[in-house]
């Protein structure tokens, strides 16, 4: 999972450097033997199970900053995202510097309208969370979306700053749902792997 990252930031000639974040030696290890550098240890108060992206990559860019230089970019890859292309992180720079957004990240949309969807009660029946909607035709409800947790590209002044990814102030990238996958449970592997046998069916059949 790091390789593929490390590989897809590396492949794609966006970075003047490709740090990963980590308080785990035997990732940072790992991320060394593919390219990556790891020249500090995260903070144990930003390696818990409930820090947000924000505050780690502000951590990142406020060292770079004190070691390296000032960035003008920084981009946050997610090593839970196995289908990110070299192209569409060089796509995610291009509309940050071309909308002149605090952000630029990947989004995709749901396969099934959200305003559509159903909670079980206690009873184990179901109610719609809008039933007003109840009758209403799938081809009429607006498209909804969802972060694909792929690549997030965001300004250093806007990451220094704390500014909330998900605002007016960045602007969406899509990606296509078949290339979607954030990994965080056995189910999301299993499903991962299916896609990605797919995938290599479909590369090798358009030979």
């Amino acid at each position: 999972m790091l390789a593929w990252t490390i590989e897809a930031a590396s492949s794609s000639g966006c970075f003047d450097e490709i740090i990963v974040s980590t308080d785990d030696e035997e990732v940072a290890a790992v991320s060394r033997n593919w390219g990556a550098a790891t020249p500090f240890i995260r903070p144990a108060e930003l390696a818990d199970d409930y820090t947000g992206t924000v505050p780690v990559i502000r951590h990142a860019v406020q060292w770079y900053k004190q070691h390296r230089g000032h960035p003008s970019v920084a981009c946050c890859l997610y090593a839970t995202a196995p289908f990110l292309l070299p192209a569409d992180i060089q796509r995610g720079l291009a509309v940050l510097e071309e909308s002149r957004a605090d952000y630029a990240f990947s989004i995709t949309s749901f396969p099934f309208p959200i305003q559509r969807a159903l909670r079980i009660v206690p009873s184990k029946g179901v109610e719609m969370f809008n039933p007003e909607h109840m009758n209403t035709r799938s081809q009429d409800l607006e498209p909804a979306y969802h972060d694909a947790g792929q690549f997030y590209w965001g300004t250093a002044e806007a990451w220094l700053s704390g500014k909330p990814l998900l605002s007016t102030a960045a602007v969406a990238v899509e990606i296509p749902r078949y290339r979607v996958q954030d990994i965080d449970t056995e189910e999301d592997w299993e499903r991962a792997e299916w896609m990605f046998k797919a995938l290599r069916i479909g590369k090798s059949q358009s030979r």
